[in-house]
């Protein structure tokens, strides 16, 4: 195997394991994997706003921002809550949100959508837009 795809399935297995840790204390600080069957009621129940990220794993943008989504839900954890959505996974939720392009974020407060970002907007591109919803 060429040192290449060695890599990219390095990256692509700790993707998937930082997907999937919880803290001891539930979903503080962590990114939470949304679904078809999950979707609905974690964006409605959350009191906090919430960050979600649709994304691929063939996405080599959303591969570049998937350390910043995991920066941001740790930096601001009780703050805001930050989830994921495989787009190929989920492909109900990604149609129901007009989901073009990957990576799209969108920023749901009380359940309901307010603000889309589109693209590999960089940390501070993705920080100052949820810093326009935290309280």
């Amino acid at each position: 195997m060429s040192e290449d795809k060695e890599l990219e399935r390095l990256i692509l297995k700790k993707m998937k394991e930082m997907l999937h840790m919880r803290s001891e204390e539930g979903k503080i600080g962590r990114v939470i994997e949304l679904n078809d069957s999950n979707f609905s009621e974690e964006i409605s129940k959350s009191e906090a706003p919430v960050l979600v990220d649709f994304w691929a794993e063939w996405c080599p943008p959303c591969r570049i921002m998937a350390p910043v989504v995991e920066e941001l839900a740790e930096k601001y954890a009780g703050k805001l809550v930050v989830a994921k959505v495989n787009v190929d996974e989920s492909p109900g939720i990604a149609r129901k949100y007009y989901i073009r392009a990957i990576p799209t974020f969108i920023i749901f407060v009380k359940g309901k959508p307010v603000e889309r970002i589109v693209g590999a907007v960089g940390k501070e591109g993705l920080e100052r837009v949820v810093k326009k919803y935290l309280k």
